[in-house]
């Protein structure tokens, strides 16, 4: 396989190079919507230069305002917050490929008269106006029927524009979830569905008569077996102790564990069962040889004693707070932009972003959305967070970037969605690197989601499976050069290569 793989990309180089023996006649002009090269050039400039270190010129701000739909005009109208447990029909999108979360922004452009009748209908209707329900879909190969999911998003239309050949360019933003309780089509052959409205539950927070705070003190003897360089062996027997002993053995523990936090929480999962998954909680060395050595180096440190039975690592297992700050460092280390350390504040507001945002898989997401509760949401989160590291190809498994690969070329994060001219919409990761792709025609300046960049259709090189782009600047002060977009729906995690590996 990597013989093939290592052939083909041999004879991409080569025609790379026979472009470059060409002679091409370009004009040198000064304008910025003149500036281009030619497609060969473009293709040339894709492959080699890659992400420049000198500089980001692009405005990361247009592919965030999907400004490639043209002007748009405001909705009037709009519905706010439905209540949990409420039901309602609504129009519905049944979408492949999209997993749409509360706070996610969702660009449409509807071209089919089915959906057009379910956009009217959603603008004229009294019950929740501007509000249409958006699910996913996924093909079955058996036969020519489609699988439904459980869980979808109400999505509020915030501003749409109808285009002279009856189609109509749609920005909407997801609000809430929802249960699929029953699906019809009305008298227009809009489709429909009855919705339940998901009651979402109150982030959860550790009481404040849970512990007492006592005095900041200095370790005296730093080799005794309260200080941080207590063996794992002893710490795991003050752990028994406190679970299983006497109430006041707590606040011994209690310092260990102020001291290795995101360490001893995940061992202690483990032993009682409490944690999300169970067995599969997988934990990293690196991590927690990390979290150890940045615990460490404070040299005083306020204690909490703790007032109940339990210590304090089993409430921050299910503190919705404790963890939102736990995911926020996780995705700075991970994804670095944007920074979340304000959303830590909001735990459940925290959740949805991420599960919107990191580059995973199609059904890892459609999970996470179906996950009740702030707190197990984040839990599931941090695993994930900590688990990334590839992006492969998830028909045979190539491996296409790795997470460090990864850049951020909108305000709203590494992946997002976008529609193309034809109304198909794609939840889209942007790499800087990529490994394992075959282009696939000619570039393409027109309809580009990113103003100044030409894409190029890419496909998977062992597999020939359609990957994405490749997109390229146009400009020569344009910067990055070059980064491909990588389909969501294309993509396998690395859970699932474990699991195949076992």
């Amino acid at each position: 396989m990597n013989e093939r793989l290592l052939e083909h990309e041999r004879r991409q180089m080569e025609e790379i190079r026979q472009l470059d023996m060409e002679e091409l006649q370009i004009e040198e002009v000064d304008s910025d919507d003149s500036a281009s090269s030619s497609d060969d050039e473009l293709l040339r400039n894709g492959r080699d230069e890659g992400i420049s270190t000198s500089g980001f010129t692009f405005n990361t701000s247009l592919a965030s305002m999907h400004t490639y739909l043209g002007e748009v005009d405001d909705a009037h109208g709009r519905l706010s917050i439905l209540e949990g447990g409420r039901i309602l029909k609504l129009p519905m999108f049944y979408l492949q490929g999209v997993v749409l979360f509360p706070g996610a922004t969702l660009p449409l452009k509807i071209v089919e008269d089915r959906f057009i009748s379910s956009f009217l209908k959603a603008l004229n209707q009294d019950e929740a106006p501007c509000t249409v329900g958006v699910i996913r879909v996924v093909g079955n190969y058996y036969d020519t029927r489609l699988k439904v999911a459980a869980v979808g998003t109400t999505a509020e239309i915030k501003q749409y524009r109808r285009l002279d050949d009856g189609s109509i360019n749609v920005v909407a933003r997801g609000q809430q979830r929802f249960k699929l309780l029953r699906r019809f089509t009305d008298e227009n052959s809009a489709p429909c569905a009855e919705v339940q409205i998901i009651e979402e539950e109150t982030p959860l927070k550790t009481p404040k008569e849970a512990f007492a705070k006592l005095a900041s003190v200095s370790n005296p003897n730093p080799n005794s077996e309260d200080s941080p360089n207590a063996s794992a062996s002893s710490a795991k027997e003050k752990r028994k102790k406190c679970l299983f002993g006497s109430p006041c053995s707590c606040s011994s523990y209690e310092k260990n564990i102020d001291v290795y936090d995101f360490d001893e929480s995940s061992s202690g999962e483990e032993e009682l069962g409490l944690g999300f998954g169970g067995s599969d909680m997988k934990s990293n060395d690196k991590s927690k040889k990390r979290w150890r050595k940045k615990s460490c180096g404070a040299r005083r440190t306020g204690f909490s004693a703790p007032l109940t039975f339990w210590p304090k690592w089993v409430y921050d297992m299910y503190d919705s707070y404790t963890l939102a700050r736990r995911a926020a460092e996780l995705w700075k280390e991970v994804i670095i932009k944007p920074a979340l350390d304000e959303f830590a504040r909001k735990p459940d507001v925290l959740s949805f972003y991420i599960a919107s945002k990191l580059p995973l898989s199609e059904p890892t997401r459609q999970e996470l959305l179906e996950i009740d509760g702030v707190s197990y949401r984040l839990r599931r989160e941090i695993q994930l967070l900590r688990d990334l590291n590839h992006i492969r190809c998830k028909n045979c498994l190539t491996l296409i970037a790795k997470r460090s690969d990864m850049v951020t070329m909108s305000n709203d994060g590494p992946l997002n969605a976008y529609v193309n001219q034809y109304g198909c919409v794609h939840e889209v990761i942007t790499v800087h690197n990529a490994n394992g792709l075959a282009l696939q025609g000619r570039p393409v300046k027109e309809h580009s989601w990113f103003p100044g960049y030409a894409w190029t259709i890419t496909n998977c090189a062992m597999c020939g499976s359609n990957m994405g782009w490749l997109f390229t600047a146009v400009k020569k002060d344009l910067l990055p050069r070059s980064f491909w977009g990588i389909r969501s729906s294309q993509v396998a995690d690395d859970t699932v290569l474990d699991q195949r590996e076992e």
